[in-house]
């Protein structure tokens, strides 16, 4: 895969293209063999994985069955693809961007990073650029090609139904409160898995209920809600909180909003909730070592998803690159290691892949690597409704999985049973 020091040789702020390569076809019968197997809640030393017809058959210990083409971890390695549920782009390109082609750059962007299954997510923005999204990525998804990248599952309908003072960096123009004849249209698509409100507006509790119908994973984000309006929406469907920490309420938040007696936020009611999840941006810039750590003895694996939050700056230098849509999104700044608001230096959104988060989240806390790996493949894929499918290395599931080295860093990348050259 392309290094992201060779991405980053040409002048700051230059989309660098990226050329598509073609996949390997899937093999009849492939043996992953020599590495070590991370399964959801431990790692097996010495074992193998067989797959056939794109799909894993049996998981074992020893000497790797023969037939069929090897892949050899040399000592790595083996585990199951990750999934991201809240990513806006990369590689230069943004989903907002409305067109196929960007669509596909940003999903071959994250499968080098080690993404086999991703949840395309939309910003604020008017309706019909969430229009121009929502078909892109579903013609995308309809082609199903593994040169496309990762697999889409759905889409994160994430924006525009954001708390008027948490809008972050997306484009504050495109902010409102839900509308029923537009998310009603939008939902028909068929292409939203995921649905995001801030809890606080006014019908937020009618979206959170027709997202819940449909079956989406029903979440509250860039929000500033009390308890109690977190009660009403949970009452509502609501099971997922979207960036811990980032965008959300905060005991101190709500006292400015609210006053006194100082009012429970959203943190208070997701730890008290078992059956609340979150998300993290392990990246090193958006949370130190200690809330890293903290959310997972809290949460534990099963609550905790890592994200990437991903903006076009992935796999880019350093520059000024817009967030949301390439004509009329708002400008944000990247030093190669984490976008930011120009000027003001709050944070805006990440530049780097689920790998990276995965290397952070061993690296800085004490989870183990079953937990970590589980946080960024079956724990996603158990909250968006898809972990029949994929998200662990299973019998029955799909063979999307990954090698990577001793340093958790993506060596191969198959989708389907099939190679994802990059």
């Amino acid at each position: 895969f392309r290094s992201r020091r060779e991405a980053r040789a040409v002048a700051p702020g230059t989309t660098v293209t990226h050329a598509p390569s073609m996949p390997r076809p899937a093999a009849s019968r492939m043996v992953f063999h020599n590495g070590i197997v991370v399964l959801p809640d431990r790692v097996l030393e010495n074992a193998f994985v067989e797959c056939a017809g794109g799909r894993i058959r049996r998981i074992g210990r020893g000497r790797p069955p023969r037939g069929g083409e090897l892949v050899d971890a040399r000592g790595g390695y083996i585990t199951p693809g990750f999934v991201d549920i809240h990513v806006h782009g990369g590689d230069g390109a943004d989903f907002m961007d409305g067109d196929p082609a960007a669509v596909r750059t940003a999903c071959r962007a994250h499968a080098r990073h080690g993404t086999t299954t991703i949840f395309p997510t939309t910003t604020t923005g008017a309706p019909a650029r969430i229009t121009a999204m929502l078909r892109a990525c579903a013609e995308v998804k309809q082609a199903g090609s593994t040169a496309d990248g990762a697999r889409i599952e759905g889409v994160h309908f994430y924006g525009p139904y954001f708390a008027p003072d948490k809008v972050g960096c997306h484009p504050a123009e495109g902010r409102r409160d839900p509308d029923a004849r537009e998310y009603r249209r939008h939902f028909a698509t068929g292409v939203i898995r995921i649905a995001t409100c801030a809890a606080e507006l006014p019908g937020a509790e009618a979206f959170y209920r027709a997202a819940r119908r449909l079956g989406c994973l029903v979440t509250c984000g860039h929000s500033n809600a009390t308890w109690a309006e977190m009660a009403r929406a949970y009452r509502a469907g609501m099971r997922h909180v979207d960036h811990f920490w980032c965008a959300m309420s905060s005991v101190a938040s709500l006292r400015q909003r609210c006053g006194t007696p100082m009012q429970a936020s959203m943190e208070q009611f997701v730890l008290a909730r078992p059956e609340m999840s979150t998300e993290v941006i392990a990246d090193g810039h958006h949370l130190s070592p200690e809330l890293l750590e903290f959310a997972w003895r809290q949460l534990g694996p099963r609550r905790l998803c890592l994200v990437t939050d991903a903006n076009r700056a992935l796999d880019q230098p350093p520059g000024r690159y817009r967030f949301g849509c390439a004509e009329d999104g708002e400008w944000i700044e990247s030093d190669g290691k984490v976008g930011f608001v120009p000027g003001g230096g709050a944070l805006a959104s990440s530049v780097v892949g689920l790998d990276t988060m995965v290397r952070n989240m061993a690296r800085l806390t004490p989870a183990p690597l079953a937990d970590v790996v589980r946080m960024a493949s079956l724990t996603p894929a158990e909250r968006a409704g898809i972990a029949a499918e994929t998200g662990s290395l299973e019998k029955g599931k799909r063979a999307d999985l990954l090698v990577l080295d001793r340093r958790l860093r993506v060596r191969r990348v198959f989708i389907g049973g099939a190679e994802f050259a990059g």
